[in-house]
């Protein structure tokens, strides 16, 4: 039998699931999908779960009900590419593979800056952001909330906290001069102007020194608070950045054309732990999956794999609440209710499919 694993059921290695079982594949190939939870988890929803906006279920999809796949729920302890093998912190099981497809995402990354790790809250995993939910929700009247990060996740964390609960101090820092500096000015006008307007304070210019378990202290000045959410930047996940494989200068793996892994070309890697030109996202995960898929079924029926398609996104969308957003659309910066409804119809599409 050709084992092949794939590690990790987000946007990309859910995508590379589908793309093969969508054919008829060989009957000597057996695929496994390893996530620690039993279903997939819409990250891009989980700032919803951090306000108190959405319930679990509504940011949780079931795995495809295929016999050509097993699926392995549990936390992994190490990939052993030198073995070829899987191992587990919660389970004595050992996984052998044949083909490898990494797609586990990413964790938050703290630059160093000391308590931050300990006294924060995070929306990187659906656990962090069932805790960093109860938090927020749980605070009594008036309550003071620090986002640290004026990137797109806190951008929508903090707009939907205000939505959520309009009682609450909300402090935003960011490190640049204007919140998402990635994004055309006309954009980065409009949400500044709706934090304005909805009374959420943004401290540009931010240099967070070091967090406490009540307080952020940024620039010389401690600003004290309630919860701290961390949405600061990412990286790959660790069990990635210990693989003995050339990576990047954000420790994200090279890969060659067909997403393989140079020194191993039976080893893919996909989404937030591939080296890329672009920017981590969902939509940038899945592709590369889909591209994965195409690449293993020629590999599994012993053909030569064509060269995968170029990438090529559709544009980011982004919320400021449950009824008003932004994003670049057909190359054009958008900004007010068309946006949101974009992204509401991303979401209901993605559900089914």
């Amino acid at each position: 039998m050709k084992k092949l694993v794939i590690l990790g059921g987000g946007y990309g290695g859910l995508k590379a699931l589908l793309g093969l079982l969508d054919h008829q594949l060989p009957e000597d190939v057996e695929i496994t999908l390893v996530d620690r939870n039993p279903y997939h988890s819409v990250k891009t929803e989980f700032y919803t779960i951090a306000a108190g906006t959405s319930a679990d279920k509504d940011v949780r999809l079931h795995f495809p009900d295929d016999q050509r796949v097993r699926y392995v729920f549990g936390e992994i302890a190490k990939i052993d590419t030198s073995n070829a093998a899987i191992s587990f912190s919660n389970m004595s099981e050992i996984i052998a593979y044949d083909y490898l497809v990494i797609g586990l995402g990413c964790e938050d990354n703290y630059h160093g800056i000391e308590g931050a790790q300990e006294f924060t809250h995070s929306v990187q995993t659906f656990s962090n952001a069932r805790k960093t939910g109860l938090a927020v929700c749980d605070l009594k009247a008036y309550g003071k909330v620090s986002i640290v990060g004026a990137g797109l996740s806190g951008i929508e964390v903090a707009s939907e906290i205000r939505e959520s609960r309009p009682d609450l101090n909300i402090r935003l820092l960011d490190r640049g001069a204007t919140v998402l500096k990635a994004f055309d000015p006309k954009i980065q006008q409009y949400v500044s102007e709706w934090f304005v307007a909805n009374d959420v304070d943004v401290l540009h210019h931010a240099n967070v020194e070091y967090v406490e378990k009540d307080g952020v202290c940024n620039n010389g000045v401690c600003y004290v608070n309630d919860v701290t959410i961390w949405t600061a930047g990412v990286r790959p996940n660790y069990l990635v950045r210990e693989l003995p494989f050339v990576k990047d200068e954000q420790e994200k793996i090279i890969v060659n054309e067909y997403f393989q892994v140079p020194e191993n070309t039976n080893i893919y890697v996909v989404g937030d732990c591939a080296s890329s030109e672009y920017s981590p996202s969902g939509q940038l995960a899945g592709q590369q999956g889909e591209r994965v898929a195409e690449v293993l079924l020629a590999v599994l029926q012993g053909k030569q794999p064509k060269k995968p398609k170029e990438i090529k996104l559709k544009g980011t969308l982004g919320s400021l609440g449950k009824s008003d957003g932004f994003g670049n659309m057909m190359q054009k910066p958008l900004t007010g209710l068309l946006p949101r409804i974009a992204k509401s119809g991303v979401l209901w599409l993605n559900k089914r499919h």
